[in-house]
């Protein structure tokens, strides 16, 4: 997920995105755990979404925060 497409998400939708990803990437780790995964790349990139998620998700947070108190 690309940030252009995470910055144009609403909300509501950011969070269930990041629910998502985070149960993804649990998922692959189980997966993993049990048997080698094909890529396991995939881990690393389900990592990092989850990053950019919560990293978009804080800045808002910070911009709402800032707006609120002037």
């Amino acid at each position: 997920m690309k940030n252009a497409e995470i910055r144009a998400l609403s909300l509501e939708d950011l969070k269930k995105q990041i629910k998502t990803e985070q149960s993804t990437g649990q998922n692959l780790r189980f997966a993993h755990a049990i048997s080698p995964l094909e890529n396991p790349a995939r881990l690393k990139q389900a990592r990092k979404t989850v990053a950019r998620l919560l990293t978009e998700l804080k800045r808002r947070e910070n911009e709402q925060a800032l707006n609120t108190a002037n």
